[in-house]
């Protein structure tokens, strides 16, 4: 088996080796690439100097020190973003200089024709990054500025690198599905204004001295580097590359296709339940039961976690949580809980996950499920820190309107964690495209077909039926 693979694998750094002798012998990008490297870290290296100087006057020289290794990923990322347009031409620019049929004829697998351009489309953006790197600190030690300790040192350059390599994985991505390189130069603004804003996340958790979140957003790129790389893999066809000529913003097409998938066979909306809602559910049903499970488990951690931490929650705060749970179970329509605050309160978090789960495969939308399950472990072990009984209050204040509403939110999170694993799946009989219409309108049937019916009967419940039950329990 090993030797299988070692055989399969050479392939791969034939076409590795190809790819990275085209890239190194045209001077026009690689001088301009490393000119322009060389000159942000010596910027960085006045600003962080200026910066330092300017907090230290004024007795805060912590600001100074966190913007140090802020200012290291910062010239990390930048180089990357320089040579993306050497991966992004990895496929698209061949094609049209005419060099790639040699490739796409060969007996090469297509994994392995797509691993090589993956492979050697990141080596120039790591290695330019890298050399930034370098001569940032290189002029830190020249100006005596203190380097960022071992841990956050770590962090950046892991940073850096997972990032370089999931930037990378959506400008292949882009290149196999792009009819010319001035496409997917301009489609690289979907790759390059995420990744800034993600730096801008990453900089706020920097400043604030938060390590084990950093660890954990490492630990997210690095799972969305991953299934980015699986889709381009899954979807890549060479017949399909080479028989793309151009790409017309076909709206009627796009609607027929999302029309068919969502109507099905129906002619009714009784049949729409039968004939298209029920085979959905039905398809998903080992994506709902997971998602299920994940969400038993969340809500066990939270309880765990405030069970764990019993002794650390201050007496201030439990006061006033003893006051604000009774006062809180009787509020009238006029006030902020109302049928429609509460309503679209639901509506707003079933939304916002579909949304986080589309444009990540389903790893931030199944976060923010977690997060949401949880507090409900949270919620139950604070009420036995009251002198509540947690199975009481599960009883009669989560459970009447939970019974629609986490079944909605289970519903809705299942569609689109399905909807990233159909990504992740090789379907030669179907385009990227078609795969990414039929999963929005997987997500739509049940959506309108069950999700929001039942988050209308939760808000229902939870705003007239909901309040009387636990107010009979607390008094």
């Amino acid at each position: 088996m090993i030797k299988k693979w070692t055989e399969e694998f050479r392939f791969v750094w034939l076409v590795a080796w190809r790819e990275l002798r085209d890239q190194l012998r045209d001077w026009r990008i690689i001088v301009p690439m490393i000119l322009l490297t060389l000159v942000l870290p010596f910027l960085a290296n006045a600003g962080a100097q200026a910066a330092i100087e300017f907090t230290a006057s004024y007795d805060t020289p912590l600001i100074g020190e966190r913007l140090v290794p802020f200012l290291l990923l910062v010239v990390g990322f930048f180089p990357i973003t320089v040579s993306l347009v050497i991966a992004l031409e990895a496929f698209v620019g061949e094609k049209e200089r005419g060099t790639i049929e040699p490739l796409l004829v060969s007996p090469l697998k297509d994994w392995q024709i797509y691993m090589g351009k993956l492979m050697a489309g990141t080596v120039a953006p790591l290695i330019t990054s890298y050399l930034g790197i370098t001569v940032y600190l290189i002029g830190l030690a020249v100006q005596h500025i203190p380097f960022p300790d071992p841990n956050r040192m770590a962090q950046t350059i892991i940073l850096t690198t997972v990032q370089g390599f999931l930037m990378v994985s959506g400008a292949i991505l882009i290149s196999t599905q792009s009819t010319s390189v001035r496409a997917a130069n301009l489609m690289s603004s979907f790759i390059v204004i995420p990744m800034a804003l993600l730096i801008q996340g990453e900089a706020v958790m920097l400043f604030w001295g938060h390590d084990q979140v950093l660890w954990l957003a490492v630990l997210g790129v690095a799972v969305l580097t991953v299934l980015l790389a699986r889709v381009g893999i899954a979807h890549f066809q060479r017949e399909a590359l080479l028989g793309r000529e151009i790409d017309i913003l076909n709206l009627r097409w796009i609607g027929r296709v999302f029309w068919r998938s969502f109507k099905g066979n129906a002619r009714s909306p009784w049949t729409w339940y039968r004939m298209a809602v029920g085979p959905t559910l039905r398809k998903q049903g080992a994506t709902i039961g997971v998602t299920l499970l994940l969400g038993l488990i969340s809500i066990l951690a939270g309880y765990a976690v405030v069970q764990s931490n019993i002794g650390s929650i201050p007496d201030d705060l439990m006061g006033e949580l003893s006051s604000i749970i009774p006062a809180g179970v009787d509020i009238p329509t006029e006030t902020a809980l109302s049928f429609p605050y509460i309503f679209g309160h639901n509506l707003r978090a079933v939304v916002i996950i579909a949304l986080l789960g589309t444009v990540s495969f389903g790893t931030l939308g199944a976060l923010m499920y977690f997060i949401n399950l949880a507090v409900i472990g949270i919620v139950l072990a604070l009420m036995g820190v009251m002198g509540l009984s947690p199975w009481s209050v599960a009883l009669f204040g989560i459970l009447p309107h939970g019974i629609f509403e986490l079944t909605a939110l289970i519903l809705s999170s299942a569609a689109v964690l399905h909807g990233a694993i159909l990504l992740v799946t090789p379907s030669p009989q179907r385009s990227l495209g078609e795969v990414v219409i039929d999963t929005i309108a997987d997500w739509a049937k049940v959506f309108i077909g069950l999700v929001f019916p039942l988050l209308l009967v939760a808000a229902a419940v939870e705003r007239w039926v909901t309040p009387v039950l636990l107010s009979n329990l607390i008094q």
